[in-house]
């Protein structure tokens, strides 16, 4: 086969992934950054160039940046939380213990329910005076609390839910990794009279960075992407304390149908993920080491 053959041969290969992202990916997003750029189109009137006007009422939009810090925080604590479990429960369950089969469908079950069901099923959890997490903390004398109806516990308890949920996701990630490694390692540094801890973060650590790296980048994409419990669960309340980036764009697009400052809105939330993607990919690239 010539050259030509096998280059042609090759991108022939490519042309259908290319096209579904050109169709589903590219083209969507070219499309929303020229559409953050116009009117919103209402009745006969036709969507018009505004230029920057979107962008400007963004600025001046105290619930984008209530949405935005909630955001932050949330993706602060559960990001880290997530991961963190992840990697315990993988380190659990990959070593000789007893009922390891049943531990590791019991992590992994969260994962697989929908996000509907596992929202139900913390709203009974939080319910004031009937909830389980109610009737067991008033088992120890504690006053009753609308968890999800105070501002100052309605997100934290969002985020139990979120780390509860992606934890045995990403525990399979780290499962697989440690099942990759090779057994050798640990008889070696037992050999030399390493201690579990030390060889755990000076071997395991490292050879786990390209799935922590994996790991952490799906991480905050999900963190961004989080509208499913926050539609069942509190619609945003009380006083937008729950009200996440990406809910903000679905009210904004598909109940008060002004696609257009969506459009703005959504572009912003893929230029905070694309910079947060670059650091990510900067800052640990240089630690990751891949075999």
């Amino acid at each position: 086969m010539t050259r030509t053959a096998q280059w042609a041969y090759a991108w022939l290969m490519l042309l259908p992934a290319m096209a579904l992202l050109a169709l589903f990916t590219h083209y969507p997003a070219a499309a929303t950054a020229w559409h953050s750029f116009n009117s919103t189109p209402k009745g006969a009137r036709s969507a018009v160039f505004v230029g920057l006007d979107n962008y400007r009422q963004l600025v001046d939009d105290p619930v984008f940046w209530q949405a935005l810090s909630n955001n932050f925080w949330f993706a602060l604590y559960t990001i880290p939380a997530s991961i963190a479990l992840s990697l315990l429960m993988a380190t659990w369950v990959n070593g000789k213990v007893a009922g390891r089969g049943f531990l590791r469908l019991a992590y992994f079950t969260p994962t697989i329910l929908p996000m509907i069901a596992v929202a139900n099923i913390w709203m009974f959890f939080y319910t004031p005076e009937y909830g389980l997490l109610e009737q067991v903390l008033g088992a120890f004398g504690a006053p009753s609390h609308n968890w999800l109806g105070s501002k100052s516990t309605a997100l934290p308890a969002i985020m139990v839910v979120t780390v509860w949920k992606e934890a045995g996701f990403f525990m399979i990630f780290y499962l697989a990794a440690l099942q990759s490694m090779s057994p050798n390692l640990a008889e070696a540094a037992a050999i030399e009279g390493a201690s579990r801890w030390h060889f755990f973060r000076r071997v395991t650590l490292p050879l786990l960075m390209p799935t922590t790296l994996f790991v952490l980048v799906n991480a905050v994409i999900n963190a961004f992407r989080m509208v499913d419990h926050i539609v069942v669960m509190t619609r945003g309340g009380p006083d937008n304390a729950t009200a996440l980036l990406l809910y903000y764009i679905y009210e904004i697009g598909f109940r008060f149908w002004d696609s257009a400052y969506a459009a703005a809105l959504t572009m912003v939330l893929l230029a905070i993920l694309g910079l947060l993607a670059l650091a990510q990919f900067g800052f640990l690239e240089r630690r990751v080491h891949y075999r």
